[in-house]
């Protein structure tokens, strides 16, 4: 058999051989006692003795609670009173996901997020990745300052090396996430001024740049559409998790909300299909969840067009054939509600795209729901 000379590492701190990796290399968990382990030849009665020190260690640190000193402050902040909160209002913004939060804290420390009422968009509600982000804040293993290869330094030492790379460079290229602030736009133009003019690239691991792409050669403008969820009777998502992950999901759930709660004045709820290949929280909140491989998602979205195509009269485009239940359902319920339906796609493909605009258009959605 071909012996296997491939090297693997648990991650980046082993590569490099960090100290702190190669001193607990050996342990998977640093925080337990060693003794016995270093011996090696530790006999049954050092393990009892241990065994016996330790409850009885535990047995008297039950008895009694630990003495803890609350000590005021010398000079105390006008704004900061023991044990009264603080809130704070504030944004958070993740790629294109935006929300205006409040922010509890308690003695300077942020301790919970909530969504600010008075935001029009997430109207006070956030959702589970904004709660979360107060986390990271709070990560023993988060980097606690500067630092140059690798290594502390300080603040001006990073300012001197970065400034002499600058003054050498022939071209400097910013790149960055998607910017959604104008004032943050502001600072890195001003930025890049200073060294004649720098050219800024937005790159996000998860990007919606073929939606815009596809609006650009559909409508003629390179934006995001906006999608009104709340004006939709009946929703077809190809794998776009509106609910979770994709573009606004606090926005998106709102307006979803909306059309899934039956009264009086409104009896009847929106109908939504879900077509994907993995499951989502939007996918578990469908009332007909289809289940495609991945590589079909294409074919699906082509498909769904044909049957459009043929009540509207328009010409099919050829494609093979797929087969994906309630499909049919879905584009009957779809030309049911001309002007009031959606149809979304997670794609970041523009040819994709630009099929679910023409799905859309077909649709009268364009102006309603989009």
């Amino acid at each position: 058999m071909k012996e296997n000379k491939k090297t693997y590492w648990k991650g980046l701190e082993q590569l490099s051989n960090d100290p702190e990796f190669v001193k607990h290399a050996d342990r998977e968990f640093p925080e337990l006692p060693t003794t016995l382990s270093e011996e090696g030849n530790a006999s049954r009665r050092d393990f009892l003795k241990v065994m016996g020190f330790s409850l009885a260690a535990a047995s008297l640190a039950a008895c009694e609670a630990p003495v803890r000193k609350a000590i005021p402050y010398v000079n105390k902040p006008v704004d900061i009173n023991p044990s009264i909160p603080n809130y704070y209002a504030s944004t958070f913004a993740s790629g294109g996901d935006y929300a205006a939060v409040v922010v509890k804290t308690r003695e300077g420390r942020p301790i919970k997020i909530d969504g600010n009422e008075l935001s029009p968009i997430n109207k006070g509600k956030v959702n589970a990745i904004v709660e979360a982000s107060v986390l990271s804040l709070y990560d023993k293993q988060r980097v606690a300052g500067p630092m140059i290869g690798g290594a502390a330094a300080d603040w001006k030492a990073v300012d001197e090396q970065v400034k002499s790379k600058l003054a050498s460079a022939g071209s400097v290229k910013i790149v960055a996430n998607t910017i959604l602030s104008p004032s943050t736009e502001k600072a890195i133009q001003e930025f890049g001024n200073a060294f004649g003019g720098a050219e800024v690239i937005m790159y996000d691991p998860i990007s919606n740049y073929g939606i815009a792409k596809a609006a650009e050669t559909f409508y003629g403008q390179f934006v995001v559409p906006s999608y009104h969820f709340d004006k939709a009777k009946t929703i077809v998502s190809f794998g776009a998790d509106f609910l979770g992950t994709w573009i606004s999901p606090i926005e998106f759930a709102g307006a979803y909300a909306k059309t899934r709660k039956v009264s009086k004045e409104k009896p009847e709820m929106s109908r939504h299909y879900q077509i994907e290949s993995n499951l989502s929280l939007t996918g578990a909140n469908a009332d007909y969840r289809m289940p495609i491989k991945a590589s079909q998602s294409g074919l699906a979205v082509l498909a769904l067009y044909n049957a459009i195509a043929a009540k509207a009269g328009v010409a099919s485009v050829s494609a093979p054939k797929v087969e994906i239940a309630h499909l049919d359902k879905a584009a009957n319920d779809l030309w049911a509600s001309r002007g009031a339906s959606l149809v979304v796609s997670g794609s970041n493909d523009p040819n994709v795209q630009i099929v679910i605009n023409a799905i859309n258009e077909m649709l009268g959605n364009n102006g309603a729901t989009v």
